[in-house]
């Protein structure tokens, strides 16, 4: 069974960007949800996976088990979310700065680029800065969609562009929470290591393990190339 993490902080930590009613709703009840469904959906099919990582990469390209990789990406992408914000204002700092200026110039320009990205998505989804290589992209992905099986892809930063995650306290106004969110919140810490990882220096995040320690079974059998890479 895979667990609800934490939030990294306390649920008034993040304010006024994100208000503790929001970080309730989003964390206790949404965040839930989805690890709630995975674990039942598992369940159902009698399977024990190793890992969440594994889920996903397994179920993404197949029709039939979009409902597994749906609740399984989300509750991914939101564990990442909670870890990729901190309630500390900080700058990029060391290789990740000197990367950040070869590929956007500034860090107004990044942040400009990032905010466009998001607020001209439409509908549901995320917005991502990654590394591919010693190259960073900025990227939208739509409704539950992630890196996780996309071969040499390393996310550094995500930003939730569902209307749960900023409705309460940003009404309708998305960019305005894209920019307060950039200035205020991003874990830049945890982006370099990433990066860190994305070339090889360590291994990047990954989701909790299950409390039953998972069976994989077939899942051990993943494609390399399809294996995350983080």
């Amino acid at each position: 069974m895979f667990s609800l993490p934490d939030l990294p902080y306390a649920y008034d930590a993040l304010q006024p960007t994100i208000s503790s009613r929001t970080l309730h709703f989003h964390h206790d009840k949404h965040h839930k949800t989805y690890v709630d469904t995975l674990n039942k959906l598992l369940d159902e099919a009698g399977e024990a996976p190793a890992s969440l990582e594994e889920v996903i990469a397994r179920s993404a390209d197949d029709p039939k088990a979009r409902k597994l990789f749906n609740n399984a990406a989300q509750a991914w992408n939101h564990a990442f979310f909670w870890n990729a914000m901190s309630p500390e204002g900080q700058s990029p700092q060391g290789e990740l700065s000197g990367a950040l200026t070869k590929a956007f110039g500034n860090l107004d320009a990044l942040k400009a680029a990032f905010v466009k990205a998001g607020a001209e998505h439409f509908g549901s989804g995320w917005v991502w800065l990654v590394a591919e290589g010693r190259a960073l992209k900025i990227i939208s992905t739509h409704d539950a969609d992630d890196f996780v099986p996309k071969s040499g892809v390393t996310p550094l930063l995500v930003c939730d562009l569902w209307e749960h995650s900023y409705y309460l306290d940003h009404q309708n106004d998305r960019k305005a929470y894209l920019e307060a969110w950039f200035d205020n919140l991003p874990n830049w810490a945890f982006a370099a290591q990433q990066w860190a990882a994305a070339h090889g220096e360590g291994r990047g995040w990954r989701y909790p393990a299950p409390s039953n320690g998972g069976n994989a079974g077939p899942d051990k059998a993943l494609d390399e190339e399809r294996r995350p890479a983080f």
